[in-house]
């Protein structure tokens, strides 16, 4: 059995959670050396009991290893951990950091340079449209944009980075043969396509619930450089995942809204508890270390401009935007009028409007820029 084998087998054990774990690999150096080891001697270790111990000396029992790989063979998966080049390096400094990340796509060395964008699944027009702002914004500059492909403020990010063709990490509360979301199934297979990847740290087939989302949290804390938090009420998920990133010396950010505004409570309160203001993706950047030019995504962004000139868009856009008057046109109508697949047609008009050819009003309507 290979050490990534026995690492696997180790990761399938029920009943087991990451700080354990560690414990255990530091204990008995590798997870060859956990599964061979007595019980007498798992015992020993601080926190695992006589179940967890039988549990782990007659693991054969309890994890169908063959299944797994066959699993992962089958839907044309991998699996990276600690002794690849591109696994995070900030997981070294975390005690609950992961044993191993399944793979849909691909984790690239230079994901490491990552930022974070969460948020409210329940989210408004004004959420939606300064997530994709400054995702553009962030994954144009070079940096992957990490997030949870939950509905709202998630989908929104991930969105953003593709639109600029840049790179998105999106790490799921589930096992990756129970997609959660289903809805986001087309969004995952486009990240997936070269644009990076879809990782979760749980079995193929683990069913997403209350403790898994929690431990997906941590992951999108601690592997990002920065964290924005776009929209989210007082009590949400949002803010555990900002707190985790703080606790883990990374940098906070929060886009403010209206104090009237309950989706708005929770950005608000971070702003007030020491969280950086921003209003735009330039104030984020000034506050992280910059990355290499070769780093930067090639996606066209150019200064607003009042009379385009359309032999500088390319043929999608150019086709999206004869789609577009002053008159509000739906995404339906812009789909049909332009004979260009959905994904492609909101990839590009975001594009469009960052370089104010195009404007989005409430209900997904959109209109030319004047």
């Amino acid at each position: 059995m290979t050490s990534q084998e026995s690492l696997l087998a180790l990761n399938l054990l029920p009943g087991l959670g990451p700080i354990r774990l560690r414990r255990l690999l530091d204990r008995f150096g590798d997870a060859e050396g956990v599964l061979r080891a007595p019980e007498a001697r798992l015992t020993a270790i601080n926190g695992i009991g006589p179940e967890s111990a039988r549990v782990i000396h007659a693991w054969e029992d309890h994890a169908d290893l063959q299944g797994e790989l066959s699993s992962i063979r089958s839907r044309g998966l991998s699996l990276l951990t600690p002794e690849h080049a591109a696994w995070p390096a900030a997981f070294t400094h975390l005690p609950d950091a992961p044993l191993l990340l399944y793979v849909w796509g691909e984790v690239q060395e230079r994901d490491t340079r990552a930022f974070a964008i969460v948020g409210s699944r329940k989210t408004t027009h004004y959420g939606r449209n300064c997530t994709r702002k400054f995702s553009f914004q962030l994954a144009h500059a070079g940096f992957t944009i990490i997030s949870g492909l939950a509905r709202g403020i998630d989908t929104a990010a991930h969105e953003g980075a593709l639109a600029a063709e840049g790179r998105t990490i999106a790490v799921l509360g589930s096992g990756l043969g129970q997609l959660y979301p289903p809805e986001n199934m087309a969004l995952a297979e486009r990240i997936a396509d070269g644009h990076g990847a879809v990782i979760s740290e749980f079995p193929i087939d683990t069913r997403p619930d209350t403790h898994t989302f929690p431990q997906r949290n941590r992951i999108v804390a601690g592997w990002c450089e920065g964290l924005l938090v776009v929209e989210c009420p007082s009590r949400s998920g949002s803010l555990i995942t900002a707190n985790l990133a703080g606790d883990y010396g990374k940098h906070v950010f929060a886009i403010p809204g209206g104090i009237d505004r309950p989706t708005s409570e929770g950005c608000n309160e971070l702003i007030r508890t020491g969280a950086i203001l921003v209003t735009d993706g330039s104030q984020i950047l000034d506050d992280l270390s910059p990355l290499p030019l070769e780093a930067r995504t090639t996606a066209p962004v150019h200064e607003p401009f009042a009379n385009p000139d359309l032999a500088r868009l390319s043929e999608d856009e150019s086709q999206v935007f004869s789609q577009l008057t002053g008159e509000e046109r739906s995404m339906d109508q812009i789909i049909e009028g332009s004979g260009l697949p959905a994904s492609t047609v909101a990839a590009t008009l975001l594009r469009l409007e960052m370089r104010s050819l195009a404007k989005q009003l409430p209900g997904s309507y959109f209109v030319k820029s004047s």
